[in-house]
This record gives C-alpha cells, sequence and structure tokens, in this order.
C-alpha cells in the first residue's frame, strides 16, 4: 500500500529533519569548543634551581613563576632518561625508553610507535599541531615527520641558536636574530591562525635553550652583569666522594674542570640564566598573546625540561646520571579552568615525562592507549597531594657502559645498581633518602640501619626490570640490557652483552 503524505505533514517533517541536523551540528561544535587549547614548552638542560620559584633568589623569572603561581608547581618530577633524544621519545609516546626504541647509539623511532604519539592522535582527533624547535628525533620512513603537523617550525639535530640558520623559522630572523624569542614569535602565530580557523590547538615549542655551547641573547646582556651566583650546597668535588667510581667514567666528571665550574662559577651560571632568561620572555609572549586572542581561559600551559643539569653539584657537570641535579625538573601546569588554579599549591606526588603523552589526550577527552607506561596529571590538577606513581624507573643507556644504569625511584628513595666492573671497580649500589637529603650527600646503601629499606627497593627495583625484560623492544640493542642490569647474575656472566671493544677483564 502507498502511503500519501499531506503537504503539511510534509513540511513538518522537513522542519523536524532540519533541526535534528542543526541541533547535531551544534553538539558537535560545542563539542569541538569544549576541547581546551594545550600548550607544552620545553626546555633543554634546566634544572630546578634555574626558578625563582624554585627556590632561587639569584636569578629572574618573572613569567615562569606567574605560571606558578596561576598553576600547579611538581616538586618531584622526573624524566625518565635525562638525555635529549631518548627524553623526547619519552614524551612524544608516553613510554620508557626501552619501549620506544629510541636515543643515541641505539638507533630511530619506529613509525608504528610514532604513529601513537601525542601529536599524531591529537590531529586525529581534530586539533591544529604545531611544533617548532629541535624536534630530537628521527622516525623510520617519516624524518622529522613535518608533515604531521599544521604549523612546523622545527629543525634536524641540535638546531642552531642563529634564528637564520633554523629553515623553517628564517622568516623570523630579522626581528629575532637568536632562536629563543622567534619561537615565542612562532607560537603567537599560531595562536592567531587557530583562533582564525575557530579549532582547538595544540601548541608543542622546544627551546635549544640553555643547552651548550652557551650563547645567550644579547639583548639580554644586562639582566645578569656583574652578578655572583649562590653555589648549591652539595657544590665541588668533595662532596662526590661517596659516588659511584661508575658515574665517574663518563664526560660528566671532567666537565666540572672543563666546562670551569670550578674556576668561573659566576661567569658560568651568567650566561646559563641569561639563556632561561630569555626563554621566560618567550614564555610571557606567548601568555601575553593567549589573552590577546580571548583564549586564555581555554588553554592548559605545561612547562618542563627535556632533563636536569648538574652545574657543579658532587664535582659533576653536564646530564645522564641518575642524581638528582641530572634527573629532577621543573613542572608547572596551569589549566585555568581547574577549582585549584590560582591557590599556589604545590604537589609533592611522583611525576615523570612518561605522563605527559596522557595527560594532553585526557585533557583533550581521548582514551589513553594502553601501550603507555604514564599517567594523566589531569587529577593532580584538582587535588595535588592524591595520585601519581607509587615508583619509576630511571635509565641510561647512554655514553660509555660503564655509567649504563637502571634507577628505581619512590617519592622517598632513589636506588640505583652499578652493574659494571673491571679490574679498577666492583659493581656498586646507592641509596639515597631523597626526602630528608634532597642533596643526596649520604649514600644509604652502605648503612647497618638501612638493611630494609635497601631490601625493600632491590625489591622495588627487580619489578622495574622485569618490565624492562618482558617489554623492550627487539631492536636497537634494549635486550641485553635485561642481563646487564640483573642484580642475581654474576659479573663473569655478562661478558656475552658486552660489545668486544668494550669488554674488560670482568671478575
Amino acid at each position: 500500500m502507498t502511503m500519501h503524505l499531506t503537504k503539511p505533514i510534509v513540511l513538518l517533517l522537513a522542519c523536524l529533519w532540519i533541526q535534528a541536523d542543526l541541533a547535531q551540528q551544534t553538539h558537535a561544535a560545542d563539542d569541538t569548543d569544549s576541547k581546551p587549547n594545550l600548550v607544552f614548552l620545553f626546555a633543554d638542560d634546566q634544572c630546578t634551581y634555574s626558578l625563582g620559584c624554585y627556590g632561587n633568589k639569584d636569578v629572574k623569572t618573572p613569567h615562569m613563576d606567574q605560571l606558578a603561581r596561576d598553576g600547579v608547581v611538581f616538586d618531584k618530577h622526573y624524566n625518565t632518561t635525562a638525555i635529549c633524544m631518548a627524553s623526547r621519545a619519552n614524551v612524544f609516546t608516553g613510554m620508557y625508553e626501552y619501549k620506544t626504541g629510541c636515543n643515541f647509539t641505539h638507533g630511530n623511532m619506529h613509525a608504528d610507535v610514532w604513529a601513537k604519539s601525542y601529536p599524531v592522535l591529537l590531529r586525529e582527533a581534530g586539533y591544529l599541531t604545531a611544533f617548532a624547535g629541535k624536534f630530537g628525533i628521527v622516525v623510520e620512513g617519516k624524518g622529522l615527520c613535518e608533515d604531521d603537523f599544521d604549523f612546523w617550525g622545527g629543525g634536524p639535530g641540535q638546531t642552531n641558536y642563529a634564528t637564520a640558520k633554523n629553515k623553517s623559522m628564517q622568516k623570523y630572523a630579522d626581528k629575532y636574530p637568536h632562536s629563543t624569542l622567534s619561537y615565542g614569535a612562532f607560537g603567537q602565530d599560531v595562536i592567531r591562525e587557530s583562533v582564525k580557523q575557530d579549532k582547538p590547538f595544540c601548541l608543542s615549542i622546544s627551546f635549544k635553550a640553555p643547552h651548550k655551547p652557551a650563547t645567550p641573547d644579547p639583548r639580554f646582556d644586562d639582566v645578569y652583569a656583574g652578578k655572583s651566583f649562590t653555589k648549591p650546597a652539595n657544590f665541588g668535588r668533595e662532596h662526590g666522594q661517596h659516588l659511584s667510581p661508575q658515574s665517574k667514567t663518563g664526560r660528566q666528571y671532567p666537565r666540572f674542570f672543563d666546562w670551569k665550574y670550578d674556576s668561573d662559577y659566576d661567569g658560568e651560571m651568567a650566561k646559563y640564566h641569561q639563556q632561561v632568561y630569555a626563554i621566560d620572555v618567550a614564555l610571557g609572549m606567548i601568555r601575553d598573546e593567549l589573552k590577546a586572542q580571548g583564549v586564555a581561559d581555554n588553554t592548559v600551559v605545561i612547562y618542563t625540561s627535556d632533563n636536569g643539569y648538574i652545574c657543579g653539584s658532587h664535582g659533576y657537570g653536564s646530564k645522564v646520571l641518575p642524581m638528582e641535579e641530572s634527573s629532577r625538573v621543573p613542572l608547572m601546569i596551569y589549566d585555568p579552568r581547574s577549582p585549584v588554579s590560582g591557590k599556589q599549591l604545590r604537589c609533592d606526588q611522583l611525576t615523570g615525562n612518561i605522563d605527559f603523552a596522557p595527560t594532553m589526550l585526557e585533557l583533550a577527552g581521548l582514551p589513553i592507549p594502553a601501550n603507555m607506561d604514564g599517567k594523566s596529571l589531569l587529577g593532580l590538577l584538582q587535588n595535588p597531594d592524591q595520585g601519581g606513581h607509587d615508583q619509576l624507573a630511571f635509565i641510561n643507556v647512554f655514553g660509555p657502559l660503564s655509567t649504563h644504569s637502571l634507577t628505581c625511584l619512590t617519592k622517598q628513595y632513589k636506588y640505583t645498581y652499578w652493574w659494571y666492573g673491571d679490574d679498577t671497580m666492583e659493581p656498586a649500589e646507592e641509596l639515597f633518602d631523597t626526602q630528608n637529603d634532597p642533596l643526596e650527600l649520604t649514600n644509604l646503601a652502605d648503612s647497618s640501619g638501612s638493611v630494609t629499606v635497601l631490601d625493600q627497593m632491590r625489591k622495588r627495583y627487580d619489578q622495574e626490570l622485569a618490565k624492562w625484560k618482558e617489554q623492550a623492544v627487539d631492536y636497537n640493542n634494549y635486550q641485553r640490557y635485561g642481563t646487564l642490569f640483573d642484580r642475581t647474575i654474576p659479573l663473569a656472566k655478562k661478558s656475552d652483552q658486552m660489545p668486544g671493544n668494550r669488554r674488560r677483564a670482568a671478575k
């Protein structure tokens, strides 16, 4: 039977269909509008004592300090690998190094790993994505992944402090000849264009500063001219005699002298802090633009560093090693929608750089892939006293084999097993109470009063190593560390996992 509809009914149905379609479109638009913009700012080699909000009264970091007052400051935030390439891979993917398979001397990231990175997943979800600065990794078959971003200002390798020498940033060179402020200008352009397109954006900037060779922007030469800086209480070789002999075999140990921390501390730190000051100015440029474009109230700002820096503490320089100055870094997060914003709260829960990818995905309303090791920090922005990790791994498989080690961290303790031994040194253990001994002046591994804690931390360490053995990629030479880092395997039985040119007479 054929149904004949009268004209009024047809019109009514048409109106209802149009209304339903408009409602669906409005709901979709509202859903997009509700997604916050994301700004992720990444310094290179910035330690915690380079900021006023972390207690240094000698430095000027007004915009970083304001961000700290506006948001939440994290006091126990660690990079799970403290070297440029691996740390960036951690951040992009939310995974430990042995799962990213990516670090200097090991190899590049595989495309299937990159496919689950936060920039890729956010773009698939409708975000405009932007990257500028030191990309830090190479992806097999994709290079620097420029095509995976809507706005590109990135570069290969270490990039350059001279803006004109960074191909993707050359248009900023006349006004900002030093690269640090050029990244601030790039951020401003991305914010303006994203607002024009009426789409949520994720802006990621990896500053070159304050990475060596120290090259401060001369426009800020007056900021620290003639300034004297207070040395940390663990400064100098006299405070490093208790540290493992393995940690003294890498380039970090001679750099205490090579980089003149011993002979020109004020001069070296003036250059270092001047570079940080320029990042502070760039941060101000970006936050000012967010306000000017009317999107500051819906933009989450994250500021941190790829690793810390050992500026003479314990008589070392550089990074890489598990000591606090190298592994622990600044982190400030401001979510203007959070009820704790502006209350100047600090978080002492244990967090790591593997947490950024899941955090940004949850902020965007996206599921967190099961492969990620990190946890979203979003809950800590609501209640800084609850959440974080029970324990984290800290990894070093960069540099001389003798310095390679695995560390287990908790909120209070840090345990490192230095597996390497030869005719000059035995395998060693370090145990520090970072809560009561933040300068790491007393190694508790040799203390009879710490037997119980040492046993507990050894078990936690074994848990982290078990994950490594189970989950490490089967390429780029990561599998062998399941043997090398195993406390229960005698050193003599590890020689087959040691490259021939580095093999020594194992005891």
